[in-house]
């Protein structure tokens, strides 16, 4: 079983981290240091197409400058596909996978048709209904097809440590591509419980998905982690954090003369856990967080 305070971070190597990426960093380790728990590193490196050595060991450097420690090895994705199989296998002994055929333009035709219980822009289930005539048909024009989950609109409640209960509805989702490569939902899920994760800190832009994970967890047998999804950082112009933003790295934080101890004072001043300008050491960080005290909406950080 996993233990209640274990927590992680798992990012994807296909660019240097920007400082809500860190921000996000620095809250997971606290939540889990504060209670006690291990703190694990994953990379998430599934889209070989976009992921990069160089990205991956830069992104440990600069996890290591401002503080953050971790337990045991850092495990890849792209380490794991047999892992992924034998769930995908799981699902399949269900009865619960079935191939889908659509292709990109059919999918946002589906997105944009009436859903019933769905949410807007689910899959409504197309290549489920299809006779056997018509998959035949597509079988025979020898393009691989995903494979999609049959969820059948379940219902799932997932309780979030900041955002508080939420009801969300899953839709069939893929759970390996066309292309061969298991999908990130179940990756996830796997990932999670082989490392041991208790608790699951990460970026409110993740609340959606947490559903399917959920219920993903639940058709493996898995114990369900509980989830905390922290607050974006926005841009001086009230968007999502970026590069248009200026110096939003680690690495452009030092080119204009600032160090890792002045950055992380930064990150932590932007939830309140110390004065603006202060260069709190972690252990006085630790003593200072409050998971019930950090604000539940978006941080406006000016870099």
């Amino acid at each position: 079983m996993p233990a209640p305070h274990d927590g992680r971070y798992a990012p994807s190597p296909t660019g240097p981290l920007h400082l809500g990426n860190l921000r996000t960093a620095l809250l997971a380790w606290l939540f889990a240091r504060r209670a006690g728990g291990r703190f694990v590193l994953r990379i998430d490196d599934l889209d070989q197409g976009r992921s990069r050595r160089e990205h991956e060991a830069g992104q440990l450097a600069d996890l290591a400058a401002l503080g953050l420690d971790w337990d045991g090895p850092v495990p890849r994705q792209s380490a794991r596909a047999d892992r992924y199989a034998e769930g995908l296998a799981a699902l399949e002994a269900q009865g619960l996978v079935y191939p889908c055929w659509c292709t990109r333009a059919e999918l946002r035709e589906a997105a944009s048709a009436p859903h019933g219980a769905l949410p807007e822009g689910a899959y409504p289930g197309t290549c489920l209904r299809l006779t056997a005539a018509q998959r035949a048909e597509r079988e025979a024009r020898g393009r691989p097809p995903a494979l999609r989950v049959r969820a059948d609109a379940a219902v799932v409640t997932v309780e979030d440590r900041l955002l508080g209960p939420s009801t969300q509805v899953v839709d069939d989702l893929v759970v390996r591509r066309a292309d061969g490569t298991h999908a990130y939902n179940l990756a996830v899920v796997l990932d999670d419980h082989d490392q041991g994760v208790g608790e699951v800190v990460r970026g409110a832009d993740l609340a959606e998905t947490t559903g399917r994970q959920v219920w993903l967890a639940r058709r493996l047998g898995l114990a369900v982690p509980a989830h905390a999804h922290v607050p974006l950082v926005l841009g001086p112009e009230g968007r999502r954090l970026a590069k248009r933003d200026g110096a939003v790295t680690l690495a452009d934080r030092r080119a204009l003369g600032e160090r890792p101890e002045q950055v992380r004072g930064l990150l932590a001043a932007s939830v309140g856990l110390c004065a603006p300008g202060a260069t709190p050491a972690m252990d006085e960080l630790v003593a200072a967080f409050d998971p019930a005290r950090l604000p539940r909406e978006p941080t406006v950080l000016r870099p």
